[in-house]
């Protein structure tokens, strides 16, 4: 027999679940037995008053509630060789369908990265860079600029060093 904590013989005491002797014994050991018996009073009102005003709800979807317990006691009630192996369900994603899919995502992906890598031949020069060489710097604005390009065909690139402009022309402005 194990020797209980003050809570539980409180607990134990406003449920009355307490036996004579150990009732006696407890309210012999309260400090104010007034104020206990008043705890205790306004625990019962309080419960009464919870158990009055939370109802259960009413459960709902009553048709699928049963149907779960037909299935339970139906596989409870099964022989042991039905348990050990369960039906086969036909499920939408069979492999083959997986299969499938996966092979007509990876073909239109195929034919998307087709479409957007193909290169398409690169004119020789930008307008860009047909604009600025057919322009010359006029010397009357930047007499010391000098204009130097380098191309180079593997790469596709052209450095243009401009060596001395103070200020473009005003109509590279606009472009």
């Amino acid at each position: 027999m194990f020797m209980k904590t003050f809570e539980e013989k409180w607990t134990a005491w406003i449920d009355d679940e307490l036996n004579e002797s150990e009732r006696a014994e407890f309210e012999a050991a309260l400090e104010d037995r007034a104020a206990a018996e008043a705890d205790k009073n306004q625990t019962h009102k309080l419960g009464a008053l919870l158990k009055e005003q939370l109802q259960p709800r009413a459960m709902g979807n009553e048709a699928f509630f049963h149907h779960q317990l037909r299935e339970r006691i139906e596989r409870e009630t099964a022989s042991p060789a039905a348990r050990a192996t369960p039906a086969l369900r036909q499920t939408w994603w069979s492999i083959r369908r997986l299969l499938s899919l996966g092979a007509a995502s990876l073909a239109v992906f195929a034919v998307c990265t087709f479409l957007v890598m193909r290169e398409e031949p690169a004119p020789n020069q930008s307008q860009y860079l047909t604009h600025i060489l057919n322009s010359r710097v006029d010397p009357g604005m930047n007499p010391d600029a000098t204009v130097s390009i380098f191309q180079t065909k593997d790469d596709r690139a052209t450095v243009l060093w401009v060596d001395g402009l103070k200020s473009l022309p005003s109509d590279y402005a606009a472009k």
